[in-house]
């Protein structure tokens, strides 16, 4: 195979629909858009206006609360530590803290710090040392045979 050989595989490549172009191309006059009517000209926003009428997303009285400082944690399932574990990512006879779950790749970054959630099973006897975690995976961890130290929070 040679460079000038190369191409896409067959369908893999769609030709772009040219509209506008004259009666020839099928597509010619109106380009699709039918006659007259707000929808056939340029600049439309069906979704939002309502010819002068108070919008509906106006209309309505806004709710809710964004807190400005809410914490966001990374959150990891016992099932995919026990799973890093059987691989030989995590050592389970260590205590599993943040750092070592961010570099076994689990983690991608802590946030505010690493919550465990207890979704899937966990059957190593392992020592976790995290920022929170649920009443159900504290539960599952001392189950197992191990231990989960949650460590206060930032403050919120």
């Amino acid at each position: 195979m040679k460079l000038n050989e190369l191409r896409d595989n067959e369908g893999a490549a769609r030709k772009q629909k040219r509209v506008a172009r004259g009666p020839g191309s099928g597509k010619g006059k109106t380009a699709g858009r039918g006659i007259k009517g707000q929808k056939s000209r340029s600049g439309v926003a069906l979704g939002g206006y309502e010819g002068g009428q108070m919008p509906l997303y106006r209309r309505l009285p806004k709710r809710g609360f964004t807190k400005p400082n809410k914490l966001h944690y990374a959150v990891v399932n016992l099932g995919l530590i026990e799973k890093f574990i059987a691989e030989g990512k995590l050592n389970a006879k260590e205590t599993i803290t943040e750092d070592a779950l961010v570099a076994s790749g689990l983690v991608r970054r802590k946030l505010d710090g690493v919550r465990i959630l207890a979704k899937g099973e966990i059957t190593s006897k392992v020592t976790l040392e995290v920022t929170g975690a649920s009443a159900a995976a504290v539960e599952a961890v001392a189950k197992a045979g191990g231990s989960l130290k949650v460590a206060a929070a930032a403050a919120e």
